[in-house]
Order: structure tokens, then C-alpha cells, then sequence
């Protein structure tokens, strides 16, 4: 989610992938190894509980079996996302939201993205060039 996938090209005819403000990963050519795209299909406000719920739906293409050292991760049609509105995020730098996997079912999971708390790291992502 930190690294975006190059799906795009340079202004430039030539393939300088530095001169973005951001590192980006290479597409990869190995049918497994490329990303699930998810859609968004609805999104609402929780007045109750003041948390923005939205919801996203993968986008169903024909993919190869893979072989994966995990929990197959083609299993997973929907995703949904809780955020309580954070008047202060911009205040805080560099990491500003950490997520969180709240529950996990066979075809769905559920996560939440909030203030980051004690012991919750981030690593900066970086491209060798």
C-alpha cells in the first residue's frame, strides 16, 4: 500500500522512474506476482459511532493458481475500511495513519486505520536505481 505499482508512464519519452517524488515498483511479468485491484463500491458515514465505513469489491479477472507461502490471498472479494475522522492528521509527520487487520473471513477482511499507536513501526520503502 506504500509503494504504487508503475501504472503510469513519464511525462518523457524516456523510462526514468526517478523522477517521480515518490518510489514506485516495477509491474511485474509473473501472472502471480501482480497486484488484486479493488474498486470501491459504497461508502458511508456512521453517525452513531462518527467512523467513515467504505467498502471495496475486487475486480474479477481470470487468474493463474499460484502457490502461495500464506492464506490465498485471491480468497478476498471484499475489503472493508474504518476511519474516525482525525482533525489533527496533518499535524502529524512522517507517519500520520497505521492499519490494522480487525477480522479476516474466508472471502472478506475487515480494517481499521487510525492514529498509530505504541510500538506500531513503519519502514520507508526505497527502490534501488
Amino acid at each position: 500500500m506504500e509503494m504504487p505499482s508503475r501504472t503510469f508512464l513519464n511525462w518523457y519519452r524516456r523510462a526514468d522512474y526517478t523522477a517521480y517524488a515518490f518510489n514506485t515498483r516495477p509491474v511485474m511479468r509473473n501472472p502471480c506476482q501482480k497486484p488484486f485491484v479493488f474498486y470501491m463500491s459504497k461508502a458511508r458515514m456512521n453517525y452513531r459511532t462518527n467512523i467513515t465505513v467504505s467498502e471495496y469489491i475486487r475486480h474479477i479477472v481470470p487468474h493463474p493458481k499460484c502457490r502461495w507461502k500464506m492464506a490465498n490471498p485471491a480468497e478476498v472479494d471484499k475489503v472493508e475500511v474504518l476511519k474516525k475522522p482525525d482533525p489533527l492528521l496533518w499535524n502529524r509527520s512522517p507517519r500520520r495513519n497505521c492499519c490494522r487487520v480487525l477480522e479476516s473471513k474466508r472471502k472478506g477482511m475487515v480494517i481499521d486505520v487510525g492514529v498509530c499507536r505504541e510500538g506500531e513501526i513503519s519502514r520507508v520503502l526505497t527502490t534501488k536505481t
